[in-house]
Protein backbone atom coordinates (compact mmCIF):
# COMPACT_ATOMS: atom_id res chain seq x y z
CA UNK A 1 0.00 0.00 0.00
CA UNK A 2 2.99 2.49 0.82
CA UNK A 3 4.34 1.43 -2.28
CA UNK A 4 1.13 2.14 -4.08
CA UNK A 5 0.91 5.93 -2.29
CA UNK A 6 4.28 6.58 -3.45
CA UNK A 7 4.20 6.69 -7.11
CA UNK A 8 0.35 7.91 -6.77
CA UNK A 9 1.96 10.75 -5.30
CA UNK A 10 5.10 11.08 -7.83
CA UNK A 11 2.12 10.61 -10.55
CA UNK A 12 0.58 13.69 -9.33
CA UNK A 13 4.04 15.55 -9.16
CA UNK A 14 4.66 14.65 -12.19
CA UNK A 15 1.37 15.90 -13.96
CA UNK A 16 1.49 19.13 -12.03
CA UNK A 17 4.91 19.81 -13.36
CA UNK A 18 3.85 18.51 -17.42
CA UNK A 19 1.40 21.25 -17.60
CA UNK A 20 3.52 23.59 -20.11
CA UNK A 21 5.63 23.65 -23.16
CA UNK A 22 9.28 24.90 -21.94
CA UNK A 23 11.84 25.77 -24.35
CA UNK A 24 15.69 24.92 -25.48
CA UNK A 25 17.57 24.35 -28.35
CA UNK A 26 20.23 21.34 -29.40
CA UNK A 27 23.48 20.78 -30.74
CA UNK A 28 25.19 17.66 -30.99
CA UNK A 29 28.75 17.90 -29.86
CA UNK A 30 31.22 14.61 -29.46
CA UNK A 31 31.91 15.34 -25.88
CA UNK A 32 30.25 17.02 -22.30
CA UNK A 33 31.74 20.40 -21.96
CA UNK A 34 33.71 21.66 -19.02
CA UNK A 35 32.71 23.55 -16.75
CA UNK A 36 32.82 27.43 -17.30
CA UNK A 37 32.88 26.55 -20.70
CA UNK A 38 30.69 28.49 -23.09
CA UNK A 39 28.37 26.18 -24.22
CA UNK A 40 24.68 27.63 -24.36
CA UNK A 41 22.44 24.56 -25.99
CA UNK A 42 21.38 21.53 -24.58
CA UNK A 43 23.36 18.45 -26.55
CA UNK A 44 23.92 14.61 -26.43
CA UNK A 45 26.20 12.06 -27.49
CA UNK A 46 26.17 8.82 -27.86
CA UNK A 47 29.59 6.88 -27.21
CA UNK A 48 28.57 3.38 -28.64
CA UNK A 49 31.79 1.49 -27.87
CA UNK A 50 30.74 1.26 -24.59
CA UNK A 51 26.73 2.53 -25.12
CA UNK A 52 26.74 5.80 -22.75
CA UNK A 53 24.78 8.25 -23.41
CA UNK A 54 26.30 11.69 -22.89
CA UNK A 55 23.67 14.46 -21.68
CA UNK A 56 24.32 17.81 -21.41
CA UNK A 57 21.46 20.59 -20.20
CA UNK A 58 22.27 24.11 -20.13
CA UNK A 59 18.67 25.41 -20.95
CA UNK A 60 14.79 24.77 -20.08
CA UNK A 61 13.76 27.50 -21.73
CA UNK A 62 14.66 29.97 -23.78
CA UNK A 63 13.45 32.54 -26.95
CA UNK A 64 13.74 30.28 -29.49
CA UNK A 65 15.26 26.87 -30.65
CA UNK A 66 13.43 22.89 -29.43
CA UNK A 67 11.48 22.61 -26.60
CA UNK A 68 13.46 20.76 -23.82
CA UNK A 69 10.82 18.29 -23.80
CA UNK A 70 11.55 17.30 -27.34
CA UNK A 71 15.32 17.48 -26.73
CA UNK A 72 14.99 14.78 -24.31
CA UNK A 73 12.23 12.88 -26.47
CA UNK A 74 14.97 12.88 -29.27
CA UNK A 75 17.32 12.13 -27.09
CA UNK A 76 15.82 9.51 -25.37
CA UNK A 77 14.88 7.38 -28.64
CA UNK A 78 18.70 7.77 -29.86
CA UNK A 79 19.58 6.07 -26.51
CA UNK A 80 17.03 3.01 -27.46
CA UNK A 81 17.98 3.22 -30.83
CA UNK A 82 22.17 2.36 -30.00
CA UNK A 83 21.10 0.45 -27.21
CA UNK A 84 22.56 2.56 -24.63
CA UNK A 85 23.25 0.49 -20.96
CA UNK A 86 23.96 4.22 -19.38
CA UNK A 87 23.45 7.70 -19.20
CA UNK A 88 25.82 10.50 -17.83
CA UNK A 89 22.99 13.56 -17.13
CA UNK A 90 25.18 16.65 -16.58
CA UNK A 91 22.95 19.38 -14.77
CA UNK A 92 25.45 21.63 -14.11
CA UNK A 93 25.53 24.55 -16.56
CA UNK A 94 21.35 24.75 -15.89
CA UNK A 95 20.99 28.53 -15.36
CA UNK A 96 17.29 29.44 -15.17
CA UNK A 97 14.83 28.40 -12.46
CA UNK A 98 12.20 26.70 -14.82
CA UNK A 99 10.69 23.53 -13.67
CA UNK A 100 9.89 21.81 -16.58
CA UNK A 101 12.70 19.87 -17.27
CA UNK A 102 11.60 17.20 -14.64
CA UNK A 103 8.80 15.92 -15.80
CA UNK A 104 10.48 14.62 -19.41
CA UNK A 105 13.44 13.73 -17.83
CA UNK A 106 12.28 11.27 -14.86
CA UNK A 107 9.34 9.75 -17.11
CA UNK A 108 12.08 9.34 -19.91
CA UNK A 109 14.51 7.42 -17.48
CA UNK A 110 11.79 5.62 -15.13
CA UNK A 111 10.33 4.33 -18.49
CA UNK A 112 13.95 2.17 -19.21
CA UNK A 113 15.12 -0.43 -16.90
CA UNK A 114 18.56 -0.05 -18.23
CA UNK A 115 18.89 3.17 -16.90
CA UNK A 116 17.68 1.79 -13.22
CA UNK A 117 19.98 -0.13 -12.29
CA UNK A 118 23.43 -0.14 -10.27
CA UNK A 119 26.05 2.01 -12.61
CA UNK A 120 23.20 2.81 -15.51
CA UNK A 121 22.31 6.09 -14.16
CA UNK A 122 25.21 9.04 -13.41
CA UNK A 123 23.72 12.88 -12.43
CA UNK A 124 26.64 15.32 -12.37
CA UNK A 125 25.53 18.25 -10.14
CA UNK A 126 27.63 21.12 -9.15
CA UNK A 127 28.04 24.21 -6.81
CA UNK A 128 25.84 26.10 -9.01
CA UNK A 129 23.16 24.06 -9.99
CA UNK A 130 19.69 26.20 -9.73
CA UNK A 131 16.52 25.00 -9.13
CA UNK A 132 15.12 22.45 -11.88
CA UNK A 133 19.10 20.63 -11.21
CA UNK A 134 18.02 20.23 -8.16
CA UNK A 135 14.38 19.10 -8.23
CA UNK A 136 15.67 16.64 -11.02
CA UNK A 137 18.10 15.44 -8.78
CA UNK A 138 16.20 14.98 -5.68
CA UNK A 139 13.40 12.73 -7.38
CA UNK A 140 15.93 10.47 -9.50
CA UNK A 141 17.83 10.19 -5.96
CA UNK A 142 14.09 8.86 -4.77
CA UNK A 143 12.86 7.14 -7.72
CA UNK A 144 15.92 6.01 -10.06
CA UNK A 145 19.18 5.46 -7.17
CA UNK A 146 21.67 7.27 -9.45
CA UNK A 147 25.56 7.68 -8.49
CA UNK A 148 26.30 11.51 -7.91
CA UNK A 149 28.82 13.18 -9.54
CA UNK A 150 30.17 16.81 -7.98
Amino acid sequence: MKSIMSWARFALILVSLGCADPTATLSRPAALPAVGSEQQDNSYSINSADRTVNVTVVRVRGETGEPVHAFLRRMFESADSADARRIVLDLRSITDSDARLVTPLVRGILKRDQFLRDGGLYVVTGSQSFSPAQNAATLLQQYAHPIFVQ
